[in-house]
């Protein structure tokens, strides 16, 4: 049997709100295909060097997460 013949009879089988979320996971896992190539930024490497000497690492990295609101 043809793959698309085959989800279109699994599909048939469902409730429709089975087939929603059915629908609704083919579109994350498309979603999540396409960021696959896309890079990460890093343009905030660097943004608090001006605590360096304020801070250890772990003092920073705590004092980001307050600045944050986390």
């Amino acid at each position: 049997m043809k793959t698309n013949e085959e989800i279109l009879e699994i599909l048939g089988a469902l409730s429709p709100d089975l087939q929603k979320e059915v629908i609704d996971f083919a579109r994350f896992l498309m979603q999540k295909k396409a960021g696959r190539g896309k890079k990460l930024r890093q343009d905030w490497a660097g943004g608090l060097k001006e605590y360096r000497a304020q801070y250890t690492s772990l003092e920073l990295q705590k004092k980001a997460l307050e600045w944050r609101g986390d």
